[in-house]
């Protein structure tokens, strides 16, 4: 998608977003951040639970339901900084040899899929939730409601849905810029 510059700093791809793109990669990276920091929290966790298994026969509490929720709440926290970084998985076979604004082209309809997809997650991940604090449901060991889980994950699809959006403006403006139209 978006092509880190060989030698560049770290960044520097962001340089080309506007207030609302830096304002989106900001709250795009404190998610991933909290993300990365709720992974370090598991794994930690996890280490006192299987320690405390081995040698005292007193693992965590309900440590594979935290898991569960807290992983799935951690892992959507990162698509958007992923999308907007370039991070997304890429196969540039068929276009090694386009021309950029063909390439931007392509990449702002990608961009355009993520988006929808995005938008779509959170809306039934938004519902999901919702079902499921009308149904009560909770976890079998610790009883947490696991609506809350769900819903965690929420906000980090709502940005991933922002971030693919705000990229097809950005790929779809670079495209003109590079076939000699003027945005």
């Amino acid at each position: 998608m978006q092509e880190p510059i060989p030698g560049a700093p770290p960044g520097a791809a962001t340089l080309n977003f506007g207030p609302m793109g830096q304002l989106l990669f900001r709250a795009s990276k404190v998610s991933a951040i909290m993300g990365g920091l709720t992974f370090v929290a598991i794994v930690l966790m996890s280490i006192v639970s299987i320690v405390g298994r081995k040698l005292i026969s007193a693992p965590v509490p309900g440590d594979v339901e935290m898991l569960q929720m807290a992983a799935a709440f951690a892992s959507a926290s990162f698509f958007a900084y992923c999308h907007l970084n370039g991070g997304d998985v890429k196969v540039d076979f068929f276009t090694a040899k386009a021309s950029p604004a063909t390439v931007h082209r392509l990449d702002a309809f990608g961009s355009l899929l993520v988006g929808l997809f995005g938008a779509l997650i959170t809306w039934r991940a938004a519902v999901g939730a919702f079902a499921i604090k009308e149904a009560g449901e909770t976890s079998m060991i610790l009883g947490w409601p696991v609506w809350i889980a769900q819903m965690l994950m929420v906000p980090g699809f709502l940005l991933m849905a922002l971030a693919g959006f705000y990229m097809v403006g950005l790929h779809w403006r670079l495209s003109q810029t590079h076939s000699g139209v003027q945005a």
